[in-house]
């Protein structure tokens, strides 16, 4: 978790417009992102960390016959310190899986479209309006994941799930 901390860190605080060097000990707010390709790199950066992170948590903690959380539930610890500090929000999104927490369904119509754009395979989804960028991206489970987010499964092909990420632009 601290290592995504410290990747995410890095990537919210890289403007186009000035170099910043990140400090863990830094309690300043990271400015918004001042440009829609600003934004889209963000989110872009912080998809492929959060998403890394899943799979690793998964592969390398996950064991059946010693429960614990389950990796994308402790991540939601991490999302509540972004909407926190950094006003990014953060949610998982069902796409091709099994309703396991009713807050990951779609809830408003970008999420919705978000969802089938995933589910058609379209590598990410985006919106902006006048004061949010929003992002979401799929989130790849693989056959060992479906056991718990597909239970009554014909196959074992790997499906979608989703990450949505909004962030306040200036």
């Amino acid at each position: 978790m601290l290592a995504i901390a410290i990747c995410t860190a890095t990537f919210l605080c890289t403007r186009a417009d000035a170099p910043v060097t990140p400090s863990l000990t830094t309690t300043s707010r990271v400015p918004p992102a001042t440009t829609v390709a600003e934004a889209r790199a963000r989110a872009m950066l912080l998809h492929e960390s959060i998403h890394g992170t899943l799979q690793v948590v998964h592969r390398d903690f996950f064991d059946e016959d010693n429960t614990h959380a389950i990796p994308s539930a402790s991540l939601e610890d991490v999302f509540d310190e972004f909407s926190e500090n950094y006003d990014v929000t953060l949610k998982w999104l069902i796409v091709e899986t099994d309703i396991i927490n009713v807050d990951h369904q779609p809830i408003d119509d970008f999420e919705r479209l978000a969802a089938k754009a995933l589910k058609e395979g379209k590598p990410n989804y985006e919106s902006v309006d006048a004061s949010r960028y929003r992002f979401a991206a799929p989130i790849r489970l693989a056959s060992q994941c479906l056991k718990c987010h597909v239970k009554h499964r014909t196959d074992t092909n790997a499906r979608t799930a989703g990450l949505t990420i909004s962030m306040p632009l200036e």
